[in-house]
C-alpha cells in the first residue's frame, strides 16, 4: 500500500514526522503532501529541518485566507494530484483545514482515509477545529486514536470498533526523540533570558480576533509578568491584532516565532506557560511544566486529568490567581497511556493490516520490531 501522507500546518509537522519513518520501516511507500497552509519560512519551513522531514512530494501552496477559501483551495489543488499519485490511501493529522479538505477529496473518489489524532472532542462546535474534526472521523476508515477518552468519544457517536486503533500519541514520540537536541540549542542564550520565565503562545481567532477579549488578557498576562518575567513567541496574525490594540505591556517580550527544538527548548525551561494550543497542553505535561490553558473548553481532557494543564477561560480575572496557584504546585512529568515514544510504530502497524486491537489490548511492538 502507498499512502499520501498530508501535512497542512505546524502542529501538523511533528506529528508526521515519527509516521514517516515508522511507515517506512514497515515497507509502506509514502507520498508527503504538504498543503501550505502554512506557508511562512518561520512557520513550516524551520520545522523541517528540526525534524528532519524529507521535502515534500508536492506542495499544493495554498497560503491563508478565510476558512472557506483555504479548505476549496486545497480541495481544488488536492483533487487532480490524488487522481494521478497512484496512492491507496491517505492519511491527515489533526484539525486543520487541510484535514477535513483532503479527507473529502478522498472519500468522494473512493480512496480510504485514515485520522492520525481521531476522537478528540471539546464539545464546542464554535470552534471550526471541532468541526473539522467530527467529520473527518466520519469519513475515515482508520481511526488512530491519541488517547483512551477518543475512543469513547467515537464510540458515543455510533463508530464502531473495527475502525477504532488505540495507538498513543505520535507527538510525544517527536518530542522525547528530539528533547536532548533542544535542551542542547543556545535559544535562552540568544535571546538574554532570564533565569526563571513564563512562556505564552496566543494565536486562535477566539482570543486574538476580538479586542475587547485581547486587550483585557494582555493587560492580565503584564501582571503576571510583575512577578514573572513572560516571553511570547508571536504569530504573525497575532502580532498584527497587538500592534493594532498599541499596548504597553511592560514584563512580556515579544519575540519572533521560532523553530521547533528552540520552542521545545523555551517550554521546557519555563516556570508556567500560558497558552491557546492544543499541541502545548500536550507537551508541558510530558514535560512537566505547569500549563494554563486560556480557553473555555480543551478537546485534550487528558492533560488535566492526568497532566499539568489547568483550563482557565478568558475571563482576565481568573489569570493572574490561577499563575500563582500554578506557580506554586509541584505537580512533576506524567505520561498518560501510550504516550510512550512508540505511537507512530503502532501506527505502522495498524496500517500494515494488524487487526484492530481488542478492548484493553493495543498494538505494540518489540524492541527488534516484532508484532505482538
Amino acid at each position: 500500500m502507498r499512502l499520501a501522507v498530508v501535512a497542512g500546518a505546524r502542529p501538523n509537522f511533528m506529528k508526521v514526522a515519527p509516521v514517516l519513518r515508522a511507515l517506512d520501516a514497515v515497507g509502506l511507500g509514502t507520498r508527503l503532501v504538504h498543503t501550505g497552509q502554512h506557508y511562512d519560512e518561520r512557520m513550516s519551513g524551520r520545522f523541517f529541518a528540526d525534524l528532519g522531514i524529507p521535502a515534500p512530494d508536492v506542495n499544493l501552496g495554498v497560503g491563508s485566507g478565510t476558512h472557506a477559501q483555504q479548505t476549496a483551495a486545497v480541495m481544488v489543488g488536492f483533487e487532480p494530484w490524488l487522481t494521478s499519485s497512484g496512492c491507496d490511501a491517505v492519511m491527515v493529522v489533526g484539525d486543520v483545514n487541510s484535514t477535513i479538505a483532503c479527507s473529502l477529496v478522498a472519500a468522494k473518489l473512493h480512496v480510504p482515509v485514515a485520522h492520525l489524532e481521531a476522537g478528540l472532542r471539546s464539545g464546542d462546535r464554535s470552534m471550526p477545529e471541532e468541526v473539522n474534526r467530527i467529520l473527518t472521523d466520519a469519513l475515515s476508515s482508520w481511526l488512530l486514536t491519541p488517547s483512551r477518552d477518543a475512543g469513547d468519544n467515537l464510540a458515543a457517536e455510533g463508530i464502531g470498533p473495527e475502525r477504532i486503533f488505540l495507538v498513543g500519541n505520535v507527538m510525544v514520540d517527536s518530542l522525547l526523540a528530539n528533547l536532548d537536541r533542544a535542551l542542547a540549542t543556545d535559544v535562552l542564550e540568544r535571546l538574554h533570558a532570564p533565569g526563571e520565565y513564563g512562556l505564552v503562545t496566543l494565536h486562535r481567532p477566539a482570543l486574538v480576533d476580538h479586542p475587547e477579549r485581547l486587550g483585557p488578557v494582555l493587560a492580565a498576562l503584564a501582571r503576571v509578568a510583575r512577578e514573572l518575567p513572560l516571553l511570547f513567541p508571536v504569530h504573525p496574525r497575532t502580532r498584527a491584532r497587538i500592534d493594532a490594540l498599541g499596548l504597553e505591556l511592560p514584563g512580556i517580550r515579544l519575540i519572533e516565532p521560532e523553530g521547533y527544538l528552540a520552542f521545545l527548548r523555551l517550554q521546557a525551561g519555563a516556570r508556567l506557560v500560558l497558552t491557546d494550543s492544543g499541541g502545548v497542553q500536550e507537551e508541558t505535561t510530558v514535560l512537566g511544566v505547569p500549563c494554563l490553558t486560556l480557553r473555555d473548553t480543551t478537546e485534550r481532557p487528558i492533560t488535566i486529568t492526568e497532566g499539568t494543564n489547568r483550563l482557565i477561560g478568558m475571563d482576565p480575572a481568573a489569570i493572574q490567581p490561577a499563575a500563582e496557584a500554578a506557580l506554586a504546585d509541584r505537580t512533576g512529568a506524567r505520561r498518560p497511556h501510550l504516550w510512550d515514544g512508540h505511537a507512530a510504530e503502532r501506527v505502522a502497524a495498524v496500517m500494515a493490516g494488524e487487526p484492530a486491537p481488542q478492548p484493553g489490548r493495543t498494538l505494540s511492538l518489540t524492541a527488534g520490531g516484532e508484532r505482538r
